[in-house]
């Protein structure tokens, strides 16, 4: 593969997941296929595991790591074509992915949705900017419209927990206070859509995601009839898609709590507001796989990089 932008880059998912358990057992073994290669983390947005996980990654193969906060270090860039740039931008996209490629063998990318122009955000600008004007491969450590790397994390956590055939895997929406982005429910609902499971999404009336993205996938706006009997509770919030990055409700009640989350195991991707999206009670239990879920970050970006890396050599 030369580049991890979307979820759907994978082309076995199943194969891909016990890769990336057989790449935990043995996190070094790889070392030597990074020797003599850069890669760049650049932020346009906050991390805590996105980053530490893909430095971690990269470490484990070998690799150099450069890490620059794009937002407070770097000059703000330009994306569009045929602008007279006497406004606020410094630096154009098509010299600055070229110059980054000169000192990186791998660029990784983090740019969130501004969540007021459903256009510009789903045009990826970022993404696409560096994609279109890079020599180097790219990989998406969360954009707009994705969060790639995590939903094969999940893949990664469901597998080590799972003990059926087919599970039922619930994605929940819950309240916040912010509006938050569609990027990490989309990219999980894609990741279901190619597994063998029961999968409903379910949230209030108005939260619809994208359909271009939901396609065919159940959704139930009755949460309680949505967990009944479910084997894995995902919970997130995202703001609303149809009235785009708007806040359509505070329902206190769609939190999740260790009665509602029954026998399932429950999943989050961090960082959480406790007692707002979900209840210390299930935080603190047996059932949370929210720190499982961290570690494996970084065996899901080793994977990806892994498998750039050997295209490269």
């Amino acid at each position: 593969m030369k580049n991890y932008l979307s979820i759907n880059d994978i082309d076995s998912l199943s194969t891909w997941v016990k890769e990336a358990i057989s790449l935990k057992k043995q996190p070094r073994k790889f070392k030597e296929l990074g020797s003599d290669k850069t890669i760049g983390l650049l932020f346009f947005n906050n991390s805590l595991r996105t980053r530490l996980s893909t430095q971690k990654a990269a470490m484990n193969l070998g690799m150099e790591v450069i890490v620059m906060n794009f937002g407070s270090e770097g000059w703000a860039l330009e994306y569009a074509d045929g602008t007279i740039m006497d406004q606020g931008t410094s630096e154009h996209i098509k010299e600055a992915a070229q110059v980054i490629s000169q000192y990186c063998d791998i660029i990784a990318i983090r740019a969130f949705a501004g969540l007021v122009d459903k256009e510009k955000d789903e045009a990826e600008e970022v993404l696409n900017g560096f994609k279109k004007y890079a020599n180097v491969p790219i990989v998406n450590m969360e954009s707009s419209v994705g969060h790639p790397l995590q939903a094969l994390t999940d893949a990664i956590t469901m597998e080590e927990q799972n003990f059926k055939n087919h599970p039922k895997v619930v994605l929940s929406w819950a309240p916040h206070p912010k509006a938050l982005p569609h990027a990490v429910a989309n990219s999980f609902v894609q990741m279901m859509q190619k597994q063998n499971a029961d999968f409903v999404i379910t949230h209030p009336v108005g939260y619809e995601l994208d359909p271009n993205i939901t396609k065919d996938s159940k959704i139930e706006h009755d949460q309680d009839k949505a967990l009944e009997n479910a084997d894995f509770i995902y919970v997130k919030n995202w703001s609303s898609y149809s009235d785009y990055g708007q806040i359509k409700s505070q329902d206190k009640t769609w939190q999740m709590t260790l009665k509602k989350l029954g026998n399932a195991k429950f999943m989050h991707c961090l960082p959480v507001r406790r007692n707002v999206v979900v209840a210390d009670e299930v935080l603190d239990s047996k059932q949370s796989l929210v720190i499982e879920q961290a570690n494996n970050r970084t065996f899901a970006a080793q994977l990806v990089l892994k498998k750039i890396l050997e295209n490269l050599n």
